[in-house]
């Protein structure tokens, strides 16, 4: 029930975006306006006719040989990108009791860095409107029970991936000493949306680069600032 409730606010936020509205729902640091344009620096996805998408292709049809395996159920896991979901793996990682009664401004801080990741790549989502690999290739992906809510939305960058990496840039800064375990976690979610079928390599490689950008935005703004520095009293606090 918890996987259905996730996977129907996620459609609502991919379809707004189609649509160009905003959702208060959702809060973030940044809006559209204040995120850079993908144009000055995210190149197009691969023409069909492409040797690029000839690799995302073969990228595509080499990640679902892994679906039957334990990183195929990762991946399958991966596709809740909900903050407690995150927060969870992240308690994992930095070996920390990371509860929302513990440190509700990390909650904070987080949620709204994911919702930026999210923005960072909807203008080219609505600009590109590249097809899902598993609709253009009319094939079922490992996650059916999503396939409906994804199949009119776009590929190009992937919000999935774009939301792990954003978070994951924030927690190596307060997490320095896990960077390593944090970055390779960033990576893997990303690459689990490739394994599941709904996007291609160049999909997530695009919303890492797009997440990057929005997380240096970030530092630009006050609010941010000051979020960043009640999450890390927070956190020194609870690991005392």
């Amino acid at each position: 029930m918890k996987k259905n409730i996730v996977t129907i606010l996620f459609a609502v936020l991919v379809a707004l975006s189609a649509t160009g509205q905003t959702n208060t729902d959702y809060p973030t640091f940044l809006n559209k306006h204040l995120v850079a344009d993908h144009r000055c620096f995210l190149p197009a996805p691969p023409d069909t006719a492409s040797k690029a998408f000839e690799a995302d292709t073969e990228a595509y049809r080499e990640s679902k040989k892994l679906r039957n395996t334990s990183r195929g159920l990762l991946a399958v896991e991966d596709a809740d990108i909900s903050i407690d979901r995150t927060m969870k793996v992240m308690s994992d990682i930095t070996g920390t009791e990371l509860e929302r009664t513990k440190c509700p401004n990390l909650f904070i801080l987080i949620e709204k860095v994911m919702n930026d990741g999210y923005l960072s790549g909807s203008e080219a989502k609505k600009y590109y409107k590249r097809t899902r690999p598993f609709v253009y290739f009319n094939e079922p992906t490992s996650i059916p029970s999503e396939e409906e809510s994804h199949r009119k939305t776009y590929s190009y960058p992937s919000s999935h991936s774009a939301m792990a990496w954003a978070a994951t840039l924030v927690m190596t800064e307060l997490f320095p000493e896990c960077q390593n375990d944090l970055l390779h976690w960033g990576y893997e979610a990303g690459q689990s949306r490739v394994i599941a079928g709904y996007h291609y390599q160049s999909d997530v490689d695009a919303a890492r680069l797009a997440a990057s950008a929005v997380v240096a935005r970030l530092h630009a703004e006050k609010d941010f600032r000051r979020s960043m520095k009640k999450a890390e009293k927070e956190i020194r606090r609870i690991r005392k």
